[in-house]
């Protein structure tokens, strides 16, 4: 497993200096791939994700789990904030980033698609991450309609953000959904094709990527 160095252009504040962070990563990983957003939203230098998991090392600080790592970042790098200040707009946030952590991404990620391959059938794994990203895409759809403005929940990118454009992107390049069934996210997945934080994150742009 290799180690990618992350070299803040920010400090944490407070007369902290800036220091290397160290991410494991993966680059088909969709967890890594929230990581890598909000690593490149916070302004960082320079990214080489290698690895497997998204694990984040910061000094003695070890933190895996993407969702971690990203409050982690959040509360420590303040600047470029990932969660708005309107209360309500930061429970839509939450809400949306843990339909995707806790009932799209779980249920079609490699391990549990190749259990289905092998115990049930060759044919459904895909049959099977394509019902279960459907349905937590019609929640997603149904929670932020009143919500969505450029981006998820405004004209600002936020945490919501940072989870559906991996799963939006897996879903088109791995399940082949048809997003036209879901036109909020097709249309603020566009939108994510103009920032470059985004667009230096996507698996095909890592150093591990192998085609």
């Amino acid at each position: 497993m290799k180690i990618s160095i992350l070299v803040p252009t920010l400090s944490a504040g407070s007369g902290e200096k800036s220091k290397k962070l160290q991410l494991y990563s993966y680059w088909t990983s969709s967890c890594a791939f929230r990581v890598r957003i909000a690593l490149n939203l916070k302004e960082y230098l320079k990214l080489n994700p290698l690895g497997y998991v998204p694990t984040l090392v910061d000094g003695d600080a070890i933190i895996a789990d993407s969702f971690a790592i990203i409050m982690y970042l959040e509360e420590k790098y303040p600047q470029r904030a990932l969660l708005p200040q309107d209360l309500q707009k930061r429970a839509i946030n939450y809400q949306a980033a843990n339909i995707v952590s806790a009932n799209i991404q779980p249920l079609q990620n490699l391990a549990v698609l190749k259990y289905i391959h092998e115990k049930v059938g060759p044919n459904e794994a895909t049959p099977w991450g394509q019902s279960h990203i459907r349905k937590g895409f019609e929640a997603l759809e149904k929670l932020l309609k009143d919500y969505a403005g450029k981006y998820a929940t405004g004209d600002e990118v936020y945490m919501a953000d940072l989870f559906l454009a991996p799963q939006i992107h897996a879903a088109i390049k791995r399940f082949e959904v048809d997003m036209n069934q879901f036109p909020t996210l097709l249309r603020v997945f566009e939108a994510y094709q103009e920032l470059p934080a985004f667009q230096d994150a996507m698996p095909e742009k890592q150093p591990d990527a192998t085609g």
